[in-house]
């Protein structure tokens, strides 16, 4: 269980970095428009930051194989949302960010939800799965992507509307966290299938599966989601909302696709209820807005 924790505060790190990074090195990029999604990748890899930023990320998609194959779903999504203070303090320090006292204090609300979550979970109590029926995953799986996309495609609209009240980027970190929480359940069921010595074998199970599918369509989609909406809202918010989307939505859907059984105990059942039900809480009380700037005197 240790090593899956410690794989989990790796990848934790890596993300973070990887996040601000791309964040730097897009300011000095053109706009970027999900509309183009060729012209995005293409502006993308001129940027040799935004690719070290890139590697990082990728970094962090190794190590969270490792995680999914020693720590159950709920464990671990309860570990990745710590990695939100790591975030928070590279975005003021590296890209001089600086977060509202309502979403400070909404990131004290996600970091108890993330100590009930973490309580909740017993050493050689919790089982972690080797599968699901690939049915239940892309029952899962679909509508969420769908979901995803036709969120990000209404807050474009209302973007591009004149005279607008500047957005947040409460939308499209929503948007982007349902992709990424497709892409997790993708991760996982991946690394159930790289199980064994021969990798023939175990390539071929893959293959077999929705799961190198599902990721090659998030990792595709998402990039340029993500990229484009990091780009317009500030790191420090865009990406909270949407690592506590991914993690509510992997933990919850993922526990029941993958059979995941939640704990027996009265007391620890309710820590993990309750602390998603509070990480879901504060999502939804969080400004959708930026404050509008000071007139001049």
């Amino acid at each position: 269980m240790w090593w899956g924790v410690g794989a989990a505060l790796v990848a934790n790190a890596l993300y973070s970095v990887g996040f601000v990074v791309e964040k730097r090195a897009l300011g000095s990029l053109p706009a970027l428009s999900a509309g183009r999604p060729l012209r995005v990748i293409q502006v993308l890899l001129t940027s040799p930051l935004w690719i070290v930023g890139a590697l990082a990320l990728a970094a962090g998609f190794g190590a969270q194989l490792v995680v999914y194959r020693a720590l159950p779903i709920a464990a671990a999504q309860g570990i990745f949302v710590s990695g939100l203070v790591l975030l928070l303090l590279l975005s003021s320090a590296v890209l001089g960010e600086e977060s509202t006292g309502r979403e400070r204090y909404a990131l004290g609300g996600v970091l108890v939800a993330l100590l009930m979550v973490v309580a909740s979970v017993r050493e050689g109590e919790d089982v972690v799965s080797g599968g699901a029926p690939w049915a239940l995953v892309l029952l899962v799986c679909v509508p969420a992507l769908g979901a995803g996309v036709w969120l990000y495609v209404q807050v474009e609209r209302r973007a591009a509307k004149r005279h607008r009240v500047p957005t947040s980027g409460i939308g499209y970190g929503v948007a982007v966290g349902l992709l990424y929480g497709v892409s997790s359940l993708a991760i996982k069921g991946t690394s159930s299938r790289l199980t064994g010595t021969d990798l023939g074998e175990a390539a071929l199970s893959l293959l077999a599966s929705p799961y190198p599918y599902l990721l090659l369509f998030t990792a595709g989609a998402g990039l340029v989601m993500s990229q484009t909406a990091l780009q317009r809202c500030r790191a420090s918010l865009i990406v909270p909302v949407c690592t506590t989307v991914t993690s509510l939505f992997t933990a919850v859907l993922g526990t029941l696709a993958f059979g995941e059984t939640l704990p027996d105990d009265p007391l620890l059942l309710a820590l993990r209820v309750g602390g998603t039900a509070l990480a879901l809480s504060v999502l939804l009380a969080m400004p959708r807005h930026d404050p509008q700037p000071a007139a001049p005197s």
